[in-house]
Formats: structure tokens, C-alpha cells, sequence
């Protein structure tokens, strides 16, 4: 392919691009759940391989992390539906609360406006059946997405057991697809990419935690009503690169407005969550993952809306780990290099309209900035 033209070359790069997100799109359904499994299944290979080392059977050395994932997920689903109960539990009261925020609105409404509160109820009546149809459609797109996700988690655990089973077969596959003068290169790849997800999916993990403790405990000590729900939520919605903490505010807001009649237990979880956002973005996350590939904030922005267009939710969790593997793969390829400096978040110290060595492929950009010679 080298001997291309330099056009050619790049239109097939294109081609396989948009090729390779058609196919996440057709077959998103079949692949998102390998994708997860495969991602899981690396973070579980270390209790495997200690298993594995204690002459434990390989089929028990499989199931024994496995189950223990599933009973961790058991945990936060129950914690989650506690929290949720608690919120079912005030249904009157909130009821009470939403009731006198919209009055509240309605008058703010009549002031800086022409409309009467008789002409808002109107207009809110002659708008009630279309939203009833839109909520009814919803509803039943809610119930295939729901089904979906029980599929979904029902094959995770088959496709962790296999991929696990199978992981010396798919590690000579990957290598028999390279001529041997490039075996070094693929074995580097392969250790940095499982170091990478591993350190991620872990730190997430941990993220999870002290997020709901730190976010869900002060604002319970505050007294501010369902504390440890608007905890849970942000900390879980955090896990969606920059998209997922601005729902996790709108979320948190919400809930409180509907536990409260009074503003600032407003101002206060906003408040409590900007603080605690700043410490886990600056402090806690870069210690925890400390991962050796920086994603550019771009592209984990558009990562995070291809993944959720092509594949929901899923996708939205799965775009910064791929992004990742993609960038390893990249930086560790002559031919593809060019995709690895456009993911990744160093910035060339000079402009390369002026500056002929940050053109260079072989240039590469150190934490300092400075630019060295990779050859």
C-alpha cells in the first residue's frame, strides 16, 4: 500500500473510516456487548492469571471473577432501587412541592408577559394530548430498549467466559495478521492497550465510589432531601465524558426543586458538585487512571456523540476506551500515525505553518513540549 499514490492512500483511509463506522452501525447490537465483554474481560485477567497460578481449574479460574462482577453490579443496582424507593415514597409530598414551583412560574409569567395564567392553562391543555402521544411512543421505545439491555447483560457474561477461554487463540490470531519484524511492535501494543482499559475501567470504578460518597454524603450532612440519589445519578452520568456531568447537574437540580420549596438547596448541590467535579478532575482522576494516552478534548466530545448515535448508551461508555486502543494502535503504525497525533491532547510549542519540523510525521511532542526525533 506504500507504493500508492499519496491520494489513493488517503482515499482508502476515508474509505475505511466511514466503512468502519457503518459496520458499528449495522451490527451495533451484536458488537456492543464483544466490545464490553472484551474491555471486562481485561480488567478480569489478573484474578484469572492468580487463580490460574494456584492450579485452580481454568473453567472455576473463568467463573470466580465473573460472578464476582456480577454481585458487585447486584450491590449497586439494589442501592440504586433503595434510593429510588425513597424517592417513590415522597410521591405527595413532591407532588406538593411541584405544584407551587409552576404557580410560582405561572406569576413570574404573567409579570414579564402579556399571558394570563386562564391563556398559559390553555395552551398547556391544547399541547396535553400531543404530549401524551409523544410520552405513549416513548414509553414503547422504553420497552424495547429495556429488553435490549436484558439481552445485552444476559450475553456478557457468556462472551467474558469465552473471550477469557480463548484468549490464547485470539492473541495468535492478532499476531499471524503481522510479519514477525513487526511481532515487537504488536506485543508493545497489545501490553499498552490492556494496561490502558485496565487502568481506566478500574479507575471508573473507583470514580463511582468516591463520587457518590463525596457528592451524596455532604449533601446528606447538609440536609439536603435524597442526597444519596442525586449522588448516585451524577456519579454514574460522570462516567460519559463532559456530556454526562451537565445531565448529571439538570438531574440534580430537578430532584431537588421537587423535594424543596425553597432555592438554596438549589444553589448548594450545584455548588457541592462544581467542588467536587474540580477535585476529581485536577486531584483524584489523574492519580487514580494516571493513563500513558491523552485523549484531546475534541475528540472525546465527538467520541461520546458518534458512540451514543450509533450505539445508545453503551456506545456513549465504550467511545473513550476504543478511542484509546485506537490511538495505541495508531501511534505504533508509519502509515496511520498522522490519526494517532490528531486523538491525542500535545500540542505541537510551534506552529507547523512555521515551523518545518511539527510537520513531520517522525516528530513527536513531549510533555514539555518540545519536539524530538522518534528515529
Amino acid at each position: 500500500m506504500n507504493n500508492l499514490p499519496l491520494t489513493v492512500r488517503r482515499s482508502i483511509e476515508l474509505l475505511g473510516l466511514v466503512l468502519l463506522t457503518a459496520i458499528f452501525y449495522v451490527g451495533r447490537s451484536i458488537l456492543m456487548p464483544i466490545i464490553m465483554a472484551f474491555f471486562i474481560s481485561l480488567v478480569l485477567l489478573p484474578v484469572f492469571r492468580f487463580l490460574s497460578k494456584r492450579k485452580v481449574p481454568e473453567a472455576i479460574a473463568i467463573v470466580i471473577p465473573i460472578l464476582l462482577v456480577f454481585i458487585l453490579l447486584a450491590g449497586i443496582i439494589w442501592f440504586f432501587s433503595a434510593q429510588v424507593g425513597s424517592l417513590v415514597a415522597d410521591f405527595p409530598k413532591i407532588k406538593s412541592n411541584v405544584s407551587i414551583h409552576l404557580n410560582t412560574l405561572s406569576n413570574w409569567v404573567s409579570g414579564v408577559t402579556h399571558y394570563s395564567t386562564k391563556e398559559q392553562l390553555d395552551f398547556i391543555n391544547k399541547n396535553t394530548n400531543e404530549l401524551l402521544s409523544f410520552a405513549g411512543k416513548r414509553v414503547s421505545t422504553f420497552a424495547l430498549t429495556l429488553s435490549s439491555v436484558f439481552v445485552f447483560v444476559g450475553l456478557l457474561p457468556i462472551y467474558i467466559y469465552l473471550i477469557l477461554f480463548y484468549k490464547n487463540l485470539l492473541l495468535r490470531f492478532i499476531f499471524m495478521w503481522f510479519s514477525e519484524e513487526h511481532h515487537p511492535k504488536v506485543k508493545d501494543a497489545i501490553y499498552e492497550s490492556e494496561t490502558i482499559i485496565k487502568s481506566y475501567l478500574i479507575g471508573l470504578l473507583i470514580q463511582i465510589t468516591y463520587m457518590t460518597i463525596l457528592v451524596g454524603g455532604t449533601l446528606l450532612i447538609i440536609g439536603i432531601k435524597h442526597a444519596l440519589l442525586i449522588g448516585v445519578i451524577f456519579a454514574i452520568l460522570n462516567l460519559i465524558p463532559y456530556v454526562g456531568a451537565l445531565i448529571g447537574n439538570v438531574i440534580g437540580v430537578i430532584l431537588t426543586m421537587t423535594s424543596s420549596t425553597e432555592l438554596w438547596p438549589i444553589f448548594t448541590v450545584l455548588g457541592v458538585i462544581a467542588g467536587v467535579q474540580f477535585l476529581d478532575n485536577n486531584i483524584l482522576m489523574p492519580r487514580i487512571v494516571g493513563s500513558k494516552v491523552k485523549i484531546n478534548a475534541l475528540f472525546a466530545i465527538l467520541g461520546v456523540i458518534v458512540g451514543g448515535s450509533i450505539a445508545g448508551v453503551p456506545g456513549m461508555f465504550l467511545s473513550m476506551p476504543i478511542i484509546a486502543v485506537l490511538k495505541v494502535i495508531f501511534d505504533r503504525t508509519d502509515m496511520f500515525r498522522q490519526w494517532g497525533i490528531l486523538l491525542g491532547d500535545e500540542r505541537p510549542e510551534h506552529n507547523p505553518m512555521t515551523s518545518p519540523d511539527s510537520r513531520k510525521k517522525e516528530a513527536v511532542i513531549s510533555k514539555s513540549g518540545t519536539i524530538r526525533n522518534s528515529k
